[in-house]
């Protein structure tokens, strides 16, 4: 029987950098996926495909309309949907191929298949074959992500009723595509069909696009893609659906209450969040309880079961690769006797749409409901050199600061390449910087990144662009 100092159950962002981690501080390792490819779900169907098939219909969209012809740029391209899905399958193939490289290099074993626990200290895996082994170990790290959630009523088959899975793998441009969540990933795979020739409708339970998100930036990213053609209809619940061979009907009420009406379109993509993934898992076993989202609880990383922790989607947080990559580090860590740590107030968010919504700290909702006094400085887009001679004047950056100290509390951007930019507040925020540090600090001319010290300049009013 193998022994470990720790089993990782989870080939994901989280499993796999907790692996790379634990073989760097010299920890007998293993990882388990039963997927048959590690990378979890980011790198197999979820963050990269989505963001190749982002670039690439970004591109087209930029070529068939009238951008390419205003720089002077005339072409007559054509789609070709094989191909593009083909590049964004070799992109994924290469990014999981490099991943079991890092297992190697750092001495993890991989072992394919379904792992699950079976009592303390003991993970039994089930190959493709059907044969189980049995693995025992000192720590058994839970890093299973999660899945789409279902939406009562309507029954997902990824033909014509799709979950993010099957929304990057359709067979044909649709004509008319209905997005039922108005969330990240709606709004982002929403983006690629709608690029690419579909008239794309959004459907959400809420009176807002992306909940959660700063109220101004989310209202001033609704106008935008309003602009780019896409429909909303907020306020709406969806009570059932009638998918044939060929399109979807949909029954769609206001939450409000009021008559129901019926949207038809060729597919229906089912975006309203993700769950915790613990089918399985023998928590049981083990004395392990879910909640009622299904979450398993932690402190510092320990679930309530000695030897076993837990990260990522599966436990509390946002459910975001880098939450789940910070947390694996400061698991192994701790588990090694080190002193590991997250802070969870500083995670960024971004949505990889054209603008960008990027997002971080505490919002100007938050602070008010804490209470709290504080600052804000803006600066729009239209006014950033950079962004004007690209012609990508849309959105701005709204940078929030306390009123006595100047510690940068949030940040908030809707524009060109803030999911990017937005890396250099997270590092002010980490030291505890002001926007007066940002805002002394000399950025490079002309660049978009200046927006970001131009809306730091704004907090102390002495915006200079403007």
């Amino acid at each position: 029987m193998a022994q470990y100092d720790v089993v990782i159950i989870g080939g994901g962002p989280g499993g796999y950098n907790a692996a790379t981690r634990a073989g760097q501080l010299g920890l007998k390792t293993a990882i388990v996926e039963g997927r048959g490819k590690l990378g979890g779900t980011c790198l197999n169907v979820g963050c990269m495909p989505s963001k190749a098939l982002l670039h690439a219909s970004e591109l087209y969209e930029a070529a068939v309309g009238s951008e390419f012809a205003k720089l002077g740029i005339e072409v007559k391209p054509k789609l070709n949907l094989p191909q593009m899905m083909a590049q964004k399958a070799e992109s994924v193939e290469a990014l999981t191929k490099g991943v079991e490289f890092i297992m190697k290099k750092n001495k993890v074993e991989y072992i394919k298949g379904w792992g699950r626990i079976d009592g303390p200290g003991k993970v039994v895996v089930k190959a493709e074959d059907g044969s189980e082994t049995v693995l025992e170990t000192k720590n058994i790290v839970i890093a299973t992500g999660s899945e789409p959630t279902p939406l009562p009523g309507v029954t997902i088959d990824n033909k014509r009723i799709v979950d993010s899975t099957g929304a990057l793998s359709l067979p044909e441009v649709p004509k008319s595509l209905i997005v039922i969540g108005a969330g990240v990933i709606g709004l982002e795979l929403g983006s690629v069909w709608k690029r690419l020739g579909a008239e794309v409708t959004v459907v959400e339970f809420l009176d807002r696009i992306l909940p959660g998100t700063d109220t101004e930036v989310a209202n001033a990213f609704q106008k935008i893609l309003t602009k780019q053609g896409f429909k909303f209809k907020l306020a709406s619940k969806v009570t059932g659906a009638a998918a044939t061979d060929k399109q979807v009907k949909l029954t769609v009420e206001p939450v409000a209450g009021g008559e129901a009406e019926t949207l038809q379109a060729d597919y229906v993509l089912v975006a309203i969040g993700r769950r915790p993934y613990t089918q399985g898992l023998g928590l049981e076993t083990v004395g392990i309880e879910t909640d009622k989202r299904g979450m398993i609880a932690n402190d510092h990383y320990k679930t309530t079961a000695p030897g076993v922790w837990v990260i990522g989607d599966v436990t509390s947080g946002p459910m975001l690769a880098h939450k789940a990559e910070d947390e694996a580090v400061a698991c192994i860590e701790l588990i090694a006797g080190k002193a590991g740590h997250v802070n969870y107030d500083i995670i960024p968010g971004v949505i990889y749409t054209s603008p960008e919504v990027a997002t971080v700290g505490k919002t100007e909702e938050d602070l008010k409901a804490a209470g709290v006094a504080y600052k804000v400085g803006k600066f729009p887009f239209l006014a950033n050199s950079r962004a004007k001679i690209n012609h990508e004047t849309d959105g701005f950056v709204k940078v929030l600061a306390d009123a006595k100290t100047d510690r940068i509390l949030g940040c908030h951007a809707v524009g060109p390449n803030v999911g990017d930019m937005i890396a250099e507040i997270c590092v002010a925020m980490e030291f505890g910087g002001s926007s007066e540090d940002v805002a002394r600090t000399c950025h490079p001319h002309p660049t978009r990144a200046e927006a970001f010290r131009q809306a730091a300049m704004g907090v102390e009013g002495w915006t200079m662009q403007a």
